[in-house]
């Protein structure tokens, strides 16, 4: 993407703060979603609204009659009948609070987001290849809603109490790929500011492994949340009293694949995996572009991600031999957002500055 000449042309700096200033709001906002949607499942809040009503399911009940019939609706739902059978209306208010505040949020950042689009691009801040591109994120953005109903729709289907980990992981996936548009969208802009120096092909594509690997343990963590993995074996260093469990508790499900998504004894082991991969190639980047003395600002992105990473793994490991309580699952969950935010931004910046003539 490159610089529209109206926008970056002398006395235009205004019509471009508005940009980064409508972006930075969606991206916090995006962050709190993520936040809240882990809230959501903590508190098993996710199928209290078993419709989806994207205009009319704004408004929530009014009066004991209109609460009684979404707790009707609730009480016929599996998830009530298997796991949650005697439980109050008081009860039913309170996580379907939850899960309503979650879909506002959603709908807050489809506003958000529209609305911002259709100013800048009536207004020309941005450019045509620009509005293009964030067109294509705002259809991105669409999708992740709709995939929200259809992971919803899963925890509906008979005999299930929750929504389909691999559903659940999907939905966060597309929401991280959203988030993490908007953070190269506003490296792009220079809200980031820019690097002096360009480092070299081993570094890059160091600070690209980093990326890719921090989105992929959070994905690992969606499964983790997604079949509860997290309420077992709430032991660290060792697992089952060892590194792994057995093999035949592994491989307990059949076909053998269901056992990456649905068995909790994989679907954590791989998440300890992961992490300890991250944290490795994390510390080993950091290490690698402090000794590189090309460009200081690329050295304190590198070392601020290697102690995020130290924090995360800590919070990880926290709310894990704690049973996760609710504080440490948000902690963590919040903490994953801001390692990939800064890992997107500084792939994003180097990825910028490789494109130009060295310093």
């Amino acid at each position: 993407m490159s610089d529209p000449a109206s926008p970056s042309a002398s006395g235009a700096a205004p019509r471009r703060r508005f940009v980064r200033a409508w972006l930075m709001l969606t991206l916090a906002l995006v962050a709190l979603m993520v936040v809240i949607g882990g809230a959501t499942r903590l508190t098993g809040s996710g199928l209290s609204i078993t419709e989806w009503k994207p205009i009319t399911g704004s408004i929530p009940p009014l009066g004991e009659a209109a609460w009684m019939s979404e707790f009707d609706k609730y009480r016929a739902s599996p998830q009530y009948k298997l796991l949650n059978e005697g439980m109050s209306l008081g009860e039913f208010q309170f996580i379907y609070w939850w899960e309503w505040g979650h879909r506002q949020l959603g709908r807050l950042i489809g506003l958000v987001f529209l609305g911002g689009l259709i100013l800048a691009a009536a207004t020309r801040r941005v450019s045509k290849r620009e509005g293009l591109v964030l067109f294509g994120m705002g259809l991105l953005l669409a999708a992740q809603g709709a995939i929200g109903w259809i992971m919803v729709a899963s925890g509906l289907e008979p005999g299930m109490t929750a929504v389909a980990p691999v559903k659940l992981t999907l939905h966060l996936g597309f929401a991280l790929i959203f988030f993490s548009a908007i953070v190269l969208f506003l490296a792009h802009l220079r809200q980031f500011g820019r690097d002096p120096v360009t480092l070299p092909k081993g570094l890059r594509f160091g600070a690209y492994a980093v990326t890719a690997l921090s989105f992929a343990q959070i994905l690992l963590g969606g499964l983790v949340a997604g079949s509860r993995a997290g309420f077992t074996f709430n032991t660290w260093p060792l697992m089952d009293g060892g590194f792994a469990p057995s093999r035949e508790a592994l491989f307990a499900v059949t076909p053998w694949w269901e056992n990456f998504v649905d068995n909790v004894a994989l679907v954590q082991l791989n998440h300890r995996i992961g992490a300890y991969a991250l944290l490795a190639a994390t510390a080993l980047y950091a290490v690698r572009v402090a000794r590189s003395k090309l460009c200081p600002r690329a050295r304190r992105r590198a070392v601020a991600l290697l102690h995020l990473m130290i924090a995360q793994a800590a919070l990880g490991i926290a709310a894990l031999v704690l049973v996760v309580p609710l504080w440490a699952g948000l902690a963590h969950q919040f903490g994953a957002v801001v390692v990939l935010g800064l890992a997107v931004a500084n792939a994003g910046l180097i990825a910028q500055r490789a494109k130009q003539p060295a310093a």
